[in-house]
């Protein structure tokens, strides 16, 4: 048998209440001659039997047998698994396997499916650990542990988190939706749309620990894939058209108690920006900017929620991610650059300390959260090896940043783009074009992109073959009204009518191969709707994305040809991945089920003829219920 998926969680790891009693049992005959002293031990393993977290902190001894630890560096690098959403800290989705190439794609067959019971929108990525393939569903958010090793992956165990708030589906603005799971020290970690943040014991279900990070009632929601650097799971919040305040929470993965919380907007101690902070451009520095660049007390309902994905650079010790739109959307009821929102930190994931921070949209005035993928990249700049980051922003660009300091080295559209002129260089800022600007009192029309971008959290793939960047978008414009929005907990705080419509072209979508040095596309398709879904690029010459009228798609990397597609029963939201299965054999997966905000009219069974329903975007996709209807099904592809 080929080589088979490497075991990731050890052996042998964790004494289990029974043996220790069977242990207890088996010295009975002894224990006058051990006297006093080993009756009282015996007692206190015996109480420890009760509850295994207590023994644990109670006899030091035990605790090599408790928590096995992962590598999660060597482990990332192992094709044959895939423990997170992105695949590796660079977050490149990139695999190394070959089996399934641009000569045999075709051949591709449905190996098995794996109904998840919901009908509501599939944006997950799922996992493949140890023979073990862990999925998450939309809320009510139950975990899924499919074994591989048997025909047709049948379900090992499933864990359905305990005492969920049900008013967080009235919260969620974008549909019920969850990106995904991801491994560390023999546990999975995933969060819940009502806040929780949950740790699963991965061999058994059995629930390790739950947090609450978030408050539902202040309309705090968590949509986001944790990611685990070191000691830490980190966890970013969702619900930024509710008038939060957008926070990263550091947990501990052992006891899931906080580290530390970073929020996006107020003094710098509750931003954690200290003498260690040296942002690039002048606009940044300052001090208390995320309060002095608002109203007064605007900050505190301003936003910048973390809900998109998150990298990390072992070398620099930096972790990255992006901050979500101010609140509320009519720009004129905030006047200022509302710092931290639009943009990005770099942090010590020990501390949580900022290193630097830069904005992609200082004032934004479309809802263009700056959350989606940072792939870090060592490209030759100028005939000089740069450490990078590579960002398809919201607001059109593709943005090249040096990744030690922040500097934007370029910044190309990849999309028509009629509110902003380009990016200065110079000052890092982008340059609004004036006339495009919404407000009270007046309609603002073709405004591209709109307020989900150019591109929203659906990631790219690079390809270090091919060194092309390959990214599932939009192209859509809008007509915007500002109009006063008031704060009530836990209610919409928007402020914006808006109605989406087609682009140039008439095409929704497109998936585009782009080349982040010469910053040009290299080849695009077009697709009838928004390309919602994930890509994943291989070693095979072959790139995966699905469409929303439910086509999974392997296209040619060099070439964009279309070399297999199979249809699914709904259209595709979720992020394809692929893994070695016990047999030695490549295989791909993907969840199709239509929903998130894109496919809102169908999961959510909106009006058609309501342009405004969802934010806006049931007004562009009014067709879709003809194309797809909703219901969750994992696919997963293999050669004959």
């Amino acid at each position: 048998m080929a080589r088979l998926v490497q075991r990731a969680a050890g052996k042998g790891t964790k004494r289990s209440a029974d043996g220790m009693l069977q242990a207890c049992g088996s010295d009975r005959d002894r224990q006058n001659s051990l006297g006093a002293q080993l009756l009282i031990l015996l007692l206190a393993l015996c109480v420890g039997c009760n509850n295994a977290k207590t023994s644990a902190r109670k006899f030091p001894y035990l605790e090599r047998y408790s928590t096995p630890k992962t590598d999660l560096l060597q482990l990332q690098a192992d094709d044959g698994q895939w423990i997170m959403p992105a695949k590796n800290y660079a977050s490149t989705r990139f695999s190394g396997l070959r089996q399934i190439n641009d000569t045999n794609v075709g051949n591709l067959k449905v190996a098995w499916t794996f109904s998840t019971g919901s009908d509501r929108g599939e944006e997950a990525a799922p996992i493949v650990v140890n023979n073990t393939m862990y999925v998450v569903t939309p809320f009510p958010n139950t975990l899924y542990a499919l074994d591989l090793t048997q025909p047709g992956a049948p379900a090992k165990w499933s864990y359905k988190p305990k005492n969920l708030d049900q008013s967080a589906k009235g919260v969620a603005c974008c549909d019920w939706v969850n990106r995904g799971c991801v491994f560390a020290n023999g546990k999975i970690f995933f969060n819940t749309l009502d806040g929780k943040t949950c740790a699963v014991d991965a061999n058994t279900g059995a629930e390790v620990w739950l947090a609450q990070v978030a408050d539902i009632n202040r309309g705090e929601s968590i949509t986001m894939a944790p990611l685990v650097v070191k000691k830490n799971v980190f966890v970013g919040d969702s619900g930024g058209e509710f008038g939060v305040r957008g926070s990263l929470t550091a947990l501990d993965v052992e006891t899931g108690k906080q580290v530390w919380k970073a929020y996006s907007t107020g003094p710098d101690r509750d931003c954690l920006i200290g003498p260690n902070f040296h942002p690039f451009y002048a606009s940044d520095r300052g001090q208390d900017l995320g309060v002095t660049t608002w109203p007064p007390d605007g900050w505190k309902l301003g936003g910048g929620t973390t809900w998109g994905w998150i990298s990390y650079d072992p070398e620099l010790d930096l972790l990255y991610y992006g901050t979500a739109n101010p609140g509320p959307w009519n720009p004129e009821q905030r006047p200022g650059d509302n710092k931290w929102t639009c943009g990005m930190f770099a942090r010590k994931p020990d501390t949580g300390q900022a290193v630097w921070a830069y904005q992609w949209s200082p004032h934004d005035l479309y809802d263009h959260d700056g959350i989606n993928e940072l792939i870090l990249l060592d490209l030759p700049i100028n005939g000089r090896l740069r450490k990078t980051l590579v960002r398809p922003e919201r607001n059109g660009y593709v943005y090249v940043l040096d990744r030690t300091s922040g500097e934007v080295l370029s910044a190309n559209p990849f999309v028509y783009i009629t509110t902003s002129s380009g990016v200065d260089l110079k000052t890092g800022r982008l340059k609004p074009v004036p006339e495009k600007a919404t407000g009270f009192g007046r309609v603002t029309r073709n405004i591209c992109p709109p307020a989900p971008g150019a591109k929203d959290w659906e990631p790219s793939a690079y390809s270090p073959l091919t060194k092309l960047l390959y990214i599932p978008h939009a192209n859509l414009c809008e007509d915007a009204e500002g109009v006063q929005a008031n704060y009530i907990a836990g209610t919409p705080y928007v402020g914006s009518n808006v109605k989406m419509y087609a682009g140039p072209g008439g095409n929704r979508g497109a998936f585009d191969a782009w080349d982040p040095v010469a910053g040009k596309a290299v080849w695009s398709i077009k697709e009838n709707f928004p390309v919602w879904s994930g890509a994943v690029a291989t070693a095979g010459n072959v790139v995966f994305y699905g469409t929303m009228d439910g086509w999974f798609k392997a296209v040619d990397a060099r070439t964009g040809k279309l070399l297999w597609q199979f249809k699914c029963g709904s259209g595709i939201i979720g992020q394809p991945v692929t893994f070695l299965g016990p047999d030695g054999k490549q295989y791909v997966s993907i969840l199709a089920g239509v929903g998130g905000w894109a496919g809102a009219i169908v999961s959510g069974q909106l009006d058609p003829r309501d342009g405004t329903g969802a934010l806006g975007f049931v007004n562009a996709m009014s067709d879709l219920p003809k194309a797809t209807t909703k219901g969750g099904m994992l696919y997963t592809f293999g050669l004959p």
